[in-house]
């Protein structure tokens, strides 16, 4: 008998309902008329239950046919009805489609389902972990190859938000009646019964990486490929070549396995790009990467003449912009019979219900709005405007009463059909955002933003004279403080103490244009081990401080006037009677010729150094469509709503971010940015982020989503790059995946022999090799250019929240984590295992385990020892061989997020929690002490390892140190009786003889170590003499 098997593993979040905050769930699961449940989590809001129900399958084949019904309910006897119902214990539910159901367990990933209501008065929140598979008996029905494809994500659920309270202020777009279009995408794969679909998809193909382990007990195995039928144009393609692989082998790229769920897809949605290459239409056009979205939009200018409405004899105008179930509010205009608004309102061409705009102005009033007069427009007559055309002219149009009669007033109007490609695009008022107020509207517009410019400051304090300290029999301890903004750096203190220290120390600094900050140098003298005096200070602009361009000899120092601290806030006239101070000596530069890492360096986006006059040519264009996101996490479950996602790219200098699209999570924004590239070998960043601040909420921070990023040196030239990246996010609780966003991608190169040349040139300008910034320095300047940039962009209007930019540029990427050190652990075992099977192909050929080959290495080695000029050649032709085979197997999409390569998948629970904890720590004393044990233990590891080198280390320096005298008189007679037969023997026989013997046959080897090794093994090394 077939069974199917639902895997009930955890829940997170949930409402509590017994009254005391929280809940006693369990689990029950009802298919096919067979209902199983869990057992009970008492008072827990996230229970774990991991427990196996298993159903009976009649018949397989009908199993897309039917659903699974997943309930969550709260074990509370007391609130229950006579009836035996679980109304008041509802906690959620999730129904699962039998066409997604695995068909084996090896396909089958743990999926989190949001849990949905049972009405539209349910309080529901939370989400459930469940695992869904077949397993199949032995002699009974095998899936077919048709059917076995992979199972497709779970669709977030639906959530009707319930409106609790009127907005206090009116919104400028409003929609009428609550009907709301379905977002939802649906796609079937591979349908047995063959059905017709009802809507044309883009053909999607997923490629997987499929491992060649057989499981412990693998199912019954489908049909091969060659066997299976076309798949349907839409149906998803699993590429199954790699499965058919044998061993490992030296020549061939390890693939790594991938989780289907965070498996790149494929798309081919109908661009311009795409379709003008397929049709061989050379006309260009600058919005290509995104399918185009028409907009109908209303530009509403001002008006003139219009009627006094108030008893009082004044006129308070508005314009109300009305298109079928939605209408747009322009502010309103305070005793004003002659208004002008300039607001332009932009109506999706997909949700127009109505050939009639109808443009109305009103009067505002405490009581009841009055109305003033309206222009009804026909919407068959709108003209169409597509750029470069110039914008459409205005016209005046007469106000009608509501009889249709022409009256007093006018009002200037330009109505067009456009797209997104549109100059009034982003700063149109859009029927997207129809539950936004006037004043938070701009937090949804998109922008484009740049980073300031950063210049390295260098300060070098070199010396000090006639410091007059309080107390005049001791000398100072003089250190010097020096202060640029929130910068604070200390000099080490003067090993000449007195009132003439000299310290020769240098000391950096991160400074931004424009230059508005100061430079205060303050001499401290350290009195005590809490009391420190003052001896002097003195304020320099930034502005007056020179620049150097690239090994230019620096400024001359110059010397400045200590002022004292009751001197420094005097007037002038007091200074100007100073005939003596102390003296400091200095030099400063603003350091034009470096790049100013706001970035980790290991996924940059600019390599340009400060100066403008120092940047190479522009090389390439990168051009990015941001086209949609699909199956997005709702962020506000628990107010009601969904997600409010916008989307934030950085590369280079230039940061972009989209419009907010409201209470959906089903994005579609169709935006298209385009960037200067100056070093392919960089890497562009795509965030998405939860908007919080569309109510007008200071103290909220955007949530994260995910982020993407893409290295450019991977991309083909010319080549349009279309996928659905996951959106993948750590967090305490584990890996998260939070939905997919959909990228359109062109990298198009101008310069190519540039772009060749530049892989031989250095990665980072000039500066950084000549005179190095110390290791020491390197990462606090990098926060706090980091710091500068995010300070600056929030300043900005709508500004770029703090929080996202700190995402962006992965602020917290050098702490510790015990994670990312597995992770980096691993990737260096994986690049040495590719020289441990050299070294395992050269033992099989010694050792003859393959006679053939053994037989034609011997030819090889020969030839070669013959023929020593044909060595090089030949190392070089195995290389050219390698890459050219390798060339069948080479990436076909772009890079993303490795979740098994950062061992995401699997981290430990504590592991992530000591991630995500602050620095200082804020842990109990008993979990910080078992970490540092454990801490500990690894670093001991690490420490014997360490140890084991350095005394190989040791043996080969005591060959010829003397330290074991007898061996090293056996080493030295046996060099000189080596060299006396090298010297009378012809190289090649020497060759051949040493060839032969470490190739001869394993009849004429021994199991025991060899001599020479022995012999090494025996030196001294340092070891016995730590203590």
């Amino acid at each position: 008998m077939n069974k199917l098997v639902i895997e009930v593993l955890d829940a997170s979040d949930l409402m509590p309902k017994d009254g005391e905050g929280s809940a006693s769930p369990f689990v029950e699961v009802e298919f096919d008329k067979q209902k199983q449940r869990t057992q009970t989590k008492l008072k827990d809001l996230n229970p774990l239950w991991n427990e196996k129900l298993v159903f009976s399958v009649d018949d397989p084949r009908d199993l897309p046919n039917k659903t699974i019904k997943v309930v969550v309910y709260n074990n509370n006897r007391s609130r229950a009805d006579s009836t035996g119902g679980h109304h008041q214990n509802f906690l959620g539910r999730v129904i699962i489609k039998g066409e997604t159901v695995s068909l084996s367990e090896s396909e089958a990933y743990v999926q989190r389902y949001p849990l949905d209501k049972r009405s539209l008065m349910s309080r529901i929140r939370g989400e459930i972990a469940l695992r869904a598979y077949l397993v199949y008996d032995a002699s009974g029905y095998s899936p077919p190859a048709a059917a076995a494809s992979p199972p497709s994500q779970a669709q977030a659920a639906k959530v009707n938000p319930v409106v609790d309270h009127e907005p206090v202020e009116e919104t400028p777009l409003q929609e009428i009646n609550t009907n709301k279009l379905d977002h939802r995408e649906e796609r079937r794969v591979g349908d047995d019964d063959g059905e017709k679909k009802k809507k044309k998809e883009p053909e999607v193909r997923v490629f997987h990486s499929i491992g060649t382990e057989k499981p412990r007990n693998p199912p019954p195995a489908p049909p091969p490929a060659a066997a299976a039928p076309a798949p349907a144009p839409a149906a998803a393609q699993t590429r199954a070549d790699f499965a058919r692989a044998g061993p490992p082998n030296v020549m061939l790229m390890q693939v790594p396995k991938q989780n289907p769920e965070f498996a790149l897809v494929e798309t081919s949605p109908p661009l311009a790009a795409r379709l003008r290459y397929r049709r061989g239409d050379k006309m260009s056009t600058t919005y290509d990467l995104v399918e185009q979205m028409h907009y109908l939009y209303v530009n509403v200018v001002k008006a003139r003449d219009l009627p006094v409405m108030d008893v009082s004899g004044s006129l308070d105008p508005y314009v109300e912009v009305k298109l079928g179930n939605y209408k747009g509010v322009t502010k309103h205009l305070e005793k004003n019979q002659n208004p002008v608004w300039k607001q332009i309102f932009a109506f999706s061409k997909e949700r127009l219900q109505s050939n009639l705009l109808e443009v109305t102005v009103k009067d505002k009033d405490f009581v009841k709005d009055d109305f003033v007069g309206r222009v009804v427009i026909d919407l068959t007559e709108v003209p169409l405007r597509v750029p470069p055309d110039s914008p459409l002219a205005p016209q005046w149009y007469r106000l009608e009463n509501k009889k249709g009669e022409k009256h007093k007033g006018e009002v200037m109007l330009a109505v067009w059909m456009g797209t997104q490609a549109d100059e009034s695009f982003p700063e149109a008022w859009h029927s997207d955002a129809h539950n936004v107020s006037h004043t938070n509207l701009a937090n949804t517009r998109s922008k484009v933003y740049f980073s300031p410019k950063l210049y390295y400051l260098r300060v070098q304090v070199i010396e000090a004279q006639d410091l007059v300290p309080s107390d005049k029999g001791r000398s100072p301890e003089a250190v010097v403080r020096v202060q640029l903004g929130s910068q604070m750096r200390y000099t080490r203190p003067s090993p000449v103490k007195g009132i003439n220290p000299i310290w020769n120390d240098e000391l950096m600094f991160v400074a931004a244009e424009p230059f508005e900050d100061f430079i205060v140098v303050t001499v401290e003298d350290r009195v005590g081990p809490n009391n420190v005096e003052i001896l002097g200070r003195e304020i320099v602009s930034v502005r007056s401080i020179p620049s150097r361009h690239e090994t230019s000899k620096p400024p001359d120092a110059r010397w400045y006037n200590l002022h004292r601290p009751s001197a420094v806030g005097e007037e002038e006239t007091e200074k100007k009677k100073e005939k003596f101070s102390s003296k400091i000596h200095l030099r400063m530069c603003l350091e034009a010729g470096y790049h100013v890492l706001d970035e980790s360096t290991h996924f940059s986006s600019d390599l340009q150094p400060s100066s403008k006059h120092l940047r190479k040519q522009c090389i390439g264009i990168l051009e990015l469509g941001i086209l949609s996101a699909k199956n997005l996490l709702p962020m506000k479950g628990k107010d009601g709503r969904t997600t409010d996602a916008y989307c934030v790219a950085k590369y280079g200098n230039k940061w972009i971010r989209t419009r907010t699209l409201l209470d959906t999570l089903f994005p579609r924004w169709n935006e298209q940015y385009t960037w200067e590239v100056y070093d392919p070998c960089t890497v562009i960043t795509i965030g998405v982020f939860d908007n919080n601040h569309i109510n007008g909420s200071s103290d909220s921070r955007d949530q994260r989503i995910g982020k993407v990023r893409i290295r450019l040196s991977t991309l083909e030239t010319d080549r349009v790059y279309t996928h659905y990246y996951p959106l993948l996010v750590l967090t305490p609780g584990g890996l998260r995946k939070h939905g997919e966003l959909h990228l359109a991608l062109r990298f198009t190169c101008t310069a190519r022999i540039n772009m060749v040349a530049q892989y031989g040139r250095p990665l980072l300008p000039k500066m950084h090799y000549v005179q190095p910034i110390p290791v020491r320095h390197i990462d606090w300047l990098r926060h706090q250019a980091m710091q500068i940039v995010a300070a600056r962009l929030v300043r900005a209007e709508p500004p770029l929240r703090h929080e996202a930019v700190e995402y962006m540029l992965d602020v917290d990427y050098h702490m510790w984590s015990l994670r990312r050190s597995k992770a980096n652990f691993h990737r260096i075992m994986s690049l040495l295992s590719g020289v441990t099977a050299v070294c395992r192909w050269l033992h099989d050929i010694c050792t003859w385990r393959n006679p053939i080959t053994t037989c034609l290495v011997h030819v090889l080695f020969l030839i070669l020892v013959c023929y020593p000029e044909l060595i090089l050649p030949t190392i070089f032709l195995y290389l050219f061989v390698i890459g050219i085979w390798n060339y069948r197997f080479r990436p076909r999409h772009p890079p993303h997020m490795d979740a098994r390569l950062s061992q995401a998948e699997n981290a430990h629970p504590d592991e992530l929690d000591e991630e995500f904890d602050g620095f200082p720590t804020r842990k109990p004393a008993d979990i910080v002490r078992m970490r540092y044990d454990r801490l500990r233990s690894v670093a001991g590891r690490v420490q014997t390892v360490v140890g084991d080198l350095a005394t190989q280390g040791e043996r080969a320096q005591a060959i010829l140190s003397w330290r074991d005298s007898r061996a090293t008189a056996i080493f030295i007679i046996f060099s000189l009786i080596w060299a006396v037969f090298i010297y009378v023997t012809p190289f090649q026989v020497v060759a051949v003889l040493v060839g032969l013997y470490m190739l001869r046959h394993p009849r004429f080897r021994s199991k025991m170590p060899s001599v020479p090794v022995n012999f090494f093994k025996r030196l001294p090394s340092k070891s016995d003499m730590m203590l």
